[in-house]
């Protein structure tokens, strides 16, 4: 799942909140479906701490503040 683009599992994660939110799905399918979406935030979440990292990283080295 990680090699998957930001982009692309953000518009997943969309797609499963809009499917969930119709109440449509049996509960075996919307346990599936919970379980997808909790991952790929999971993930996002771990990208973006990640570049969130990297920005104070390249900001510090940028302002003289490099380990």
């Amino acid at each position: 799942m990680s090699d998957k683009k930001f982009s692309e599992m953000i518009t997943r994660l969309e797609e499963i909140v809009a499917i969930l939110e119709k109440g449509d799905c049996e509960l075996e399918e919307s346990m599936a479906l919970f379980d997808e979406g909790t991952a790929l935030a999971k993930v996002c979440n771990e990208k973006l701490n990640e570049a969130q990292l990297k920005i104070r990283q390249l900001a510090d080295i940028e302002n003289g503040e490099a380990e």
